[in-house]
């Protein structure tokens, strides 16, 4: 159990090596902790209100994190020194680096009046870096209309990205047109809470608020598979070693006060990709989960929920021998 949060955790992320673990939280803190051990590296100290996500590029070299109170910073790892702030109108909600890393994109809230916008970085030009250049940005949807980027990812490499939405829609942006939307699909009932690829990103798996995950072909969001439970889904994750989805989420924040641990089901749960069969719940948070993610060789999962812990739980070697009929 990883203690380094005084507040709700919002989202979790290893890098691709899978040494590390980033963590941020509503607390304007996001920290950075050895995986292996749990001993924390340190913390991003800039923020003066909730981190909503955070990223880390591809040679673990920069961070990017986007805030609340309207800041989008670029973090040197090695340092942790913030290296640019990037102001917004509303508050920053989804960032991501691309796989290049020579990219990376950020989205901000439909409040106050203001549109929800998309915003590109490219780090070849010095001055978009320090959030001054002509970057590419787009507006999304207006701010009456309740469709807001509420995850986002980048897609097929540098070539675009894929967003998923307030009212559960999901949507590829092209960006080799200057983000000229290709396709929605609406996906969901609910918000899209969080979005994850598999291993070799030809599936993404969507987490909703309308109780469910769905698993999509990532080029044309065909849905493959649905994991359908009794409350809402905050994250899900796909395993890359396994057929294994892993779920976390649980009954809302606010409802929580009046109901046990185990009426508000909190557990993070297993299903098989394929045969959608539930075949394991690990119960552990007290409060929904927020954020799940699989450790990059598959031997261990994360977790992060609102209680403002972050678990980290390795499988026990019966975990590997488990066997479906027909596997």
């Amino acid at each position: 159990m990883l203690q380094g949060h005084e507040r709700a955790v919002t989202q979790i992320k290893y890098n691709r090596e899978g040494d590390l673990l980033f963590t941020a939280a509503k607390d304007s803190k996001p920290n950075i902790f050895y995986s292996l051990n749990g001993e924390r590296l340190g913390n991003l100290i800039g923020h003066n209100g909730a981190v909503w996500c955070i990223d880390v590029n591809w040679d673990s070299t920069r961070v990017i994190t986007a805030g609340a109170e309207g800041t989008v910073r670029l973090w040197d790892l090695e340092t942790g020194k913030c290296t640019s702030t990037h102001q917004t109108t509303t508050a920053a909600r989804t960032c991501a680096f691309s796989y290049s890393g020579r990219y990376a994109m950020y989205s901000t809230d439909n409040t106050m009046g203001k549109d929800c916008e998309m915003t590109i970085i490219d780090f070849n030009d010095p001055a978009q870096v320090e959030g001054q250049g002509d970057m590419l940005r787009v507006s999304v949807c207006p701010a009456s209309v309740h469709a807001k980027v509420t995850a986002a990812l980048w897609w097929n490499l540098d070539d675009g990205i894929l967003t998923g939405h307030e009212d559960g829609s999901v949507c590829i942006w092209d960006f080799r047109q200057g983000l000229k939307r290709m396709q929605r699909e609406r996906t969901h009932s609910g918000i899209i809470n969080d979005m994850q690829y598999n291993k070799d990103c030809t599936m993404v798996i969507t987490a909703s608020k309308d109780h469910s995950a769905k698993v999509l072909d990532s080029d044309s969001l065909t849905e493959l598979k649905k994991f359908q439970t009794e409350r809402p889904v905050n994250s899900a994750a796909i395993s890359p070693i396994r057929y294994h989805v892993l779920l976390g989420g649980g009954q809302e924040a606010r409802d929580v006060t009046t109901t046990s641990a185990k009426q508000g089901k909190f557990d993070a749960r297993f299903y098989h990709l394929i045969f959608e069969e539930e075949f394991g719940r690990v119960k552990d948070h007290f409060g929904p989960i927020n954020s799940v993610a699989f450790h990059p060789d598959g031997k261990s999962y994360s977790s992060g929920g609102e209680d403002g812990y972050v678990r980290v739980h390795h499988f026990d070697p019966s975990y590997f021998e488990l066997q479906f009929e027909g596997e």
